[in-house]
Order: C-alpha cells, then structure tokens, then sequence
C-alpha cells in the first residue's frame, strides 16, 4: 500500500517536547523544608536564583513531571539526598585555576605566614572533588615546606569528598590543568606528579601526606579549630547575603589574628559584617588578612 504525501508528513513529524516544569518559591520552600528536617541541610538561605536553576536540572537530568515527585522522593528515598546534594552543591574546578592567585600564595602570602611560623595551618574550605588541595600541595612541595603544612580539606557532599579523597582527575581535564600552571610558572611540567591509569591522572599520593579530608557543612557546622589560612573560593556565591555573613563570621572566627583569607574572584568581604575586621592584601586575587578578633 503506497502511503499518501499526508501519512508521510504524519510519519515524519516531531514529538512534542517535554514541557518545562516549572519551579515555584513555595516549591523551593517546600523541599528547603524537607531538606532540612529530614536530612539536617539547610538550603534556606542560598541564592534563591541558583538553587532554582539547580531544582530544575534535577528534575530534568531525573525526568520528573513535577516538583512533588522530587519532594515525594526526598521523602522515601533517603539514598537519594547524596544525589541531591551533589546537584545542588555546584562542582566546578581546576587545578591552579587563576594561576596569578597562586603566584600571589607562593610568592607572599605563605613567606609572610613562614615569618612567624614554623608550621602552619591550611583550611580548604568547600574543597569539591580535591583539584585546589592538590594545586596547594603541589605549591608547597615546589618551595620545600610541604612537610610544615597541616592541611584540612572540608565538603558537604561526601561522595565528592571521597572522590577528592583519591587524587585523581580524568586525564582528559590534564590539558586544561598544564596550562593554568605553566602560567603559574611552576618548577616542573604537571606531569612529573602523576601516572596515567585507565584514563585517570593518578596524583602522587606522598603530596597528600599532611592532608585530613572531613565532611563538613559551613552552615550549621561549628568553629573547630584555627588557620594561618583559609581559602573558601567560589563557595559564597551561591548564597544568598544573610547566609554570607554567617559564613564570613564562622570563617573569621577559624582565623588567628592576622591570618589570611581567600575568597573567589567574584565574591568580597567589603559590604559584610565583619568586614571591619580584615584589612585587603590584595584586592584582585581576592585575599584579606584579619586584623581584629
């Protein structure tokens, strides 16, 4: 049977797309609710606008029709929050990303920590999959101080965290990470500090030695103990200014007076609460010393 120009036309049209979900306040509100009661996270003060665009990747990346089936899952499912959190939580990094940072660490910032110190105490701050504790490490062992640092490696998400735990990153991110340290100018290529294995940049696990690795969550977990420096860098801009201020608090209260703070590109201490208690050492990298307890 010879099929009419109208059947072929039929036979050939598109499927209706999926139509977009979309994401209410009172929809944010609910799973901050659910979140939080049942899991102990509270997203209430992030960014409103980012957490939005990230309950609305889940429900696509997981085919939800709608916002209650992801409040419905979070409820019933708890093997799902880890999931959750590696959604909303964003995971974006490289190795010696804003390479003039770490020039600016190398060259002064740890020299003027070293002027009063014989070790010294590191905090990465929202270490996500591990790239910028690897970067640090890789740093001190160029000036020959590895051994005088104690370094702590903090995330929300704990399957990120063991993933950072590893010291391995997909060699196909290795291009990317030899680029921003040729720019910081380090003594080496980056491949004298790892093996390739099944696809993966295996990082020289004695760089880590001095590293302790701790889910922590900067909301709710308390002050527990105090650093020569702190990096918590691209972590901030996803909350929203009350929740900033909280943060910045508890990060100056983990501080020794005059110890450093480095924060991302575009985030800043000035407008914030404690603002008065820091001093900027450099305003383009981002970085603050406290000056008051």
């Amino acid at each position: 049977m010879i099929k009419s120009q109208q059947d072929i036309f039929k036979t050939f049209q598109p499927k209706a797309a999926k139509k977009t979900v979309e994401v209410e306040i009172a929809d944010l509100r609910k799973i901050t609710e659910v979140v939080k009661n049942r899991y102990g996270y509270d997203f209430s003060d992030y960014a409103m606008s980012s957490f939005r665009r990230r309950i609305q990747r889940i429900i696509e990346l997981f085919q939800f029709n709608s916002v209650g089936e992801v409040v419905v899952k979070l409820e019933n499912d708890p093997s799902f929050i880890e999931t959750f959190l590696a959604e909303v939580t964003v995971n974006v990094t490289e190795m010696f990303r804003d390479p003039s940072f770490w020039r600016e660490v190398r060259d002064h910032i740890i020299p003027n920590i070293l002027l009063n110190h014989d070790t010294f105490n590191i905090w990465h701050a929202g270490c996500s999959s591990g790239e910028e504790v690897m970067s640090m490490c890789i740093l001190l062992k160029e000036m020959g101080i590895l051994h005088k640092a104690n370094i702590i490696a903090t995330d929300i998400d704990k399957p990120i965290l063991a993933k950072a735990k590893k010291g391995q990153v997909s060699v196909k991110n290795m291009d990317l990470n030899e680029k921003n340290y040729i720019r910081f100018q380090g003594q080496h290529s980056i491949q004298h500090y790892y093996e390739e294995k099944d696809g993966m940049a295996i990082i020289d696990p004695t760089l880590f030695a001095g590293v302790s690795y701790r889910n922590f969550d900067l909301v709710k977990g308390e002050v527990f103990n105090k650093f020569d420096l702190i990096l918590c860098r691209n972590v901030m801009i996803y909350f929203n200014q009350n929740l900033q201020n909280k943060v910045l608090k508890k990060l100056h209260d983990s501080l020794f007076k005059y110890s450093y703070l480095a924060v991302g590109s575009k985030e800043s201490l000035i407008w914030c609460e404690v603002a008065n208690k820091f001093i900027i050492v450099n305003n383009e990298e981002k970085i603050y010393k406290k000056i008051k307890d």
